[in-house]
């Protein structure tokens, strides 16, 4: 089993950054795609930011500029940095991960999601 744990959520000025954190932990063999994805209320979620184990991103028109995904292999975890925020940005944030965990499975999880809140 595999599990993802993000941080780094909470209030945050407009214009200001913010810092995500997904720390995947559990079988992993290899994870081949993270991503980032958000959903405020009645909304549907939606992709943020995604990168692959080749480092190739892709973004949401919304965010293009101003967030940036990264991940450290060694570690296990991917980040998101979000800068120059809007109250538009305000959602619950969570991280997917398409793990591999032996040499024959590969399957996709989710961390529990987390909060931004953007707003003076």
């Amino acid at each position: 089993q595999v599990q993802l744990v993000e941080a780094g959520g909470g209030l945050v000025q407009p214009e200001g950054p913010l810092r995500l954190p997904c720390a995947a932990s559990g079988n992993i063999f290899s994870i081949n795609i993270m991503g980032w994805y958000r959903q405020a209320p009645g909304m549907q979620r939606e992709l943020v930011a995604r990168i692959t184990s080749g480092g190739s991103t892709i973004y949401s028109d919304s965010v293009k500029g101003r967030f940036t995904t990264s991940r450290d292999a060694a570690k296990n975890t991917g980040y998101l940095q979000m800068n120059m925020l809007k109250p538009e940005d305000t959602a619950d944030y969570s991280c997917n991960a398409v793990v591999q965990t032996t040499m024959l499975f590969t399957n996709s999880y989710w961390g529990q999601g987390i909060q931004v809140t953007v707003s003076s």
